[in-house]
């Protein structure tokens, strides 16, 4: 018994030690939607602050853990009144919902560069299960001043249902309740300590 307690122990430390931690940079990345106004055009916002992180232990990223979380109060439209309505109890609730986060929970290569990512989307106090398509292009190795270090890139891509985690009201007049969800993200593989 002790003996497969230990075994299942260093298994799992080796799994930990393997692991790759992939930190995202901010200045080449974006967390954004579109939406249809008055079902005639698109308007497109992001958030300006936001962190995003991925660990893997295998190169084809299968086992990865994508963690996204943005600032609610952050939101970008171009259009200061649209933002502060935006942020009000009429649609995000900022002041009560200041974040919303997507955690992975499987990851799926469809082929190529091509995935299917998994995981709970928590927005508003709502969290459902979404399934966004993705492209992870790299790594490459690069040269720094810093030294070489790896990078690579991420985009995710789907739709969500807005009034399925409450945001706003039923009905797609004035704001279409399907939002699109663009995501870019450049990674750097982080360091060893």
């Amino acid at each position: 018994m002790k003996k497969l307690a230990l075994t299942v122990v260093t298994l799992l430390s080796l799994t930990t030690a393997f692991a790759q931690n992939w930190t995202v940079d901010k200045s080449h990345s974006r967390v954004g939607f579109t939406v249809t106004h008055l079902m005639l055009t698109d308007v497109d916002g992001n958030f300006k602050t936001f962190d995003a992180s991925i660990t893997s232990s295998k190169p084809d990223f299968s086992d990865a853990v994508i963690e996204v979380t943005a600032d609610v109060n952050s939101i970008n439209t171009d259009n200061e009144r649209r933002d502060g309505h935006l942020k009000s109890p009429d649609f995000f609730d900022a002041a009560k919902f200041p974040t919303f986060t997507f955690k992975s929970k499987s990851v799926q290569k469809v082929e190529g560069k091509k995935y299917k990512i998994t995981g709970d989307l928590t927005l508003h106090g709502v969290t459902k299960p979404v399934t966004f398509d993705a492209t992870l292009t790299g790594p490459v190795t690069m040269d720094s001043p810093r030294g070489k270090t790896e990078k690579l890139g991420l985009k995710i891509n789907g739709t969500i249902k807005r009034t399925d985690f409450g945001v706003g009201s039923s009905g797609s007049a004035v704001v279409s309740e399907e939002v699109e969800i663009k995501a870019a993200g450049e990674f750097a593989k982080a360091q060893p300590k």
